[in-house]
């Protein structure tokens, strides 16, 4: 029998993709067109969603050998995106990198979460 609450860390998992790829639409945005609201609206839920992946990531689950071998792998795959996050708010906010350097941080975040979406074997 499948635990549903596997389905819960690949949702956690979903969401946050959903949030990362419109933080890097609207980064690209320019402001002669009105951004999208559901673009602002996903990417509005980031930081709630990192959080929930924070907690999720850090709990011990207990189920099948099976089920907790999906929920590691999935773990990590959260630990990743929180970990590109970081790195990516890092760079973008450290005033000697200059424009370029929100660029540079932008492009890392979005080769890392396509990276994370092509494996996406492990955690879908």
């Amino acid at each position: 029998m499948k635990d549903p609450r596997v389905q819960v860390f690949r949702s956690a998992v979903e969401g946050l993709v959903e949030s990362l790829e419109a933080l890097i639409r609207l980064s690209r945005w320019t402001d002669a067109d009105p951004k999208p609201a559901p673009l602002v609206a996903s990417a509005s839920k980031l930081l709630d969603r990192l959080g929930a992946a924070d907690r999720l990531s850090a709990a011990k689950f207990h189920g099948t050998a099976t089920d907790v071998g999906k929920v590691s792998a999935i773990c990590a795959v959260l630990k990743r995106l929180d970990g590109a996050y970081v790195t990516y708010r890092q760079q973008a906010e450290s005033r000697s990198n200059g424009p370029q350097g929100t660029a540079d941080a932008i492009a890392a975040l979005e080769t890392e979460l396509a990276a994370t979406v092509a494996d996406s074997a492990v955690w879908r």
